[in-house]
């Protein structure tokens, strides 16, 4: 049957016309066009999908990252895709125009900034990306000096991507990632327990409660409220007292803070995994050893299947460690 599917879907491939529908559903056709052509046809006039400077204003040399540019429309009007690699495997925004990068403390001594070359690294809505900490701007310089010379690869660059959300949009939407961990809170994954009277489950419950009830004693001691476990996968109801202490903790913290911790609730399912990372209760391998707990005891049972087991370690491990960092 996969044989079947496998040929089958190669056939239809090949037959252009299944893609004539798509000029219809402007601008949609044009986005998926404008992909393939800004990839295989660059802009003649030599852009890139950075500019210089703040419009007209030649005295400006910071560097803005920006989306790629539309191309005029190919003649002939193909309904065919050529998608590039890149597509699919994150999109490529123009070729590397720097050779040097460096770190230096910002001008107003208040945090650190990333050099291309003698250019000011700027976000993407123009603010300047200035860093909390020296170690953090030497990283996301050597996410940029990483970049090879055939294009910028933003995929490759997720502390640069972590930087912005904190300096951009946890600013304006705070309120909302807020209330949004909040809402999760009830179902956090610590607060989820195996019934301990079923024999296909007695180990994940033992294993539950010699590894995740001193992190429950630790909110306890912490909040002051200890943390109630269900049974259940819809959770249930925690202690309004408990709720209200988490949610000003959240309140208080940080942009950086908060979108470090938006970030790895949502790696972990688990705020109060999370929580514990930021307070200093948990590193990062217990972190895992956690998040994976039940997972791990089915590894152990019936074993790894290789393409899907290993790649969730590798993706959990990846984006706690970047969180972290």
């Amino acid at each position: 049957m996969a044989a079947f599917l496998q040929t089958r879907t190669l056939h239809l491939i090949k037959r252009p016309r299944l893609l004539d529908p798509l000029s219809s559903l402007s601008p949609f056709a044009r986005y998926f066009n404008t992909i393939a052509a800004a990839h295989q046809h660059p802009d003649p006039e030599g852009q890139s999908s950075f500019s210089f400077g703040d419009g007209g204003n030649s005295g400006c040399d910071a560097i803005l990252v920006k989306g790629p540019n539309s191309g005029p429309k190919r003649e002939g009007g193909s309904s065919s895709v050529t998608m590039p690699m890149s597509f699919m495997t994150g999109s490529i925004v123009g070729k590397r125009f720097y050779k040097q990068v460096t770190t230096r403390q910002s001008d107003d001594g208040n945090g650190w900034s990333v050099m291309l070359d003698y250019r000011t690294l700027k976000t993407p809505s123009k603010r300047a990306l200035k860093l909390p900490t020296l170690s953090l701007a030497k990283a996301i310089a050597a996410e940029w000096d990483y970049q090879q010379t055939d294009g910028i690869r933003p995929f490759t660059m997720p502390l640069m991507r972590l930087a912005c959300t904190a300096l951009e949009r946890v600013p304006v939407t705070r309120p909302k990632i807020v209330d949004n961990l909040m809402r999760k809170f009830n179902q956090d994954l610590v607060f989820c327990r195996a019934p301990w009277d079923n024999n296909l489950t007695s180990g994940v419950y033992d294993r539950q409660v010699q590894k995740i009830d001193p992190l429950l004693d630790w909110v306890k001691t912490e909040f002051g409220f200890k943390p109630v476990v269900y049974s259940s996968f819809f959770g249930g109801k925690q202690d309004e007292g408990l709720v209200k202490a988490m949610e000003k903790l959240l309140k208080i913290t940080s942009d950086c803070e908060l979108a470090a911790i938006d970030a790895l609730a949502a790696a972990s399912h688990s705020l109060v995994i999370s929580v514990g990372i930021f307070r200093g209760r948990l590193d990062i391998e217990e972190a895992i050893e956690l998040i994976r707990l039940e997972e791990d005891l089915q590894v152990h049972k019936w074993g790894l299947v290789e393409g899907g087991h290993d790649l969730d370690i590798a993706d959990l491990k990846f984006w706690i460690h970047v969180t972290c960092y």
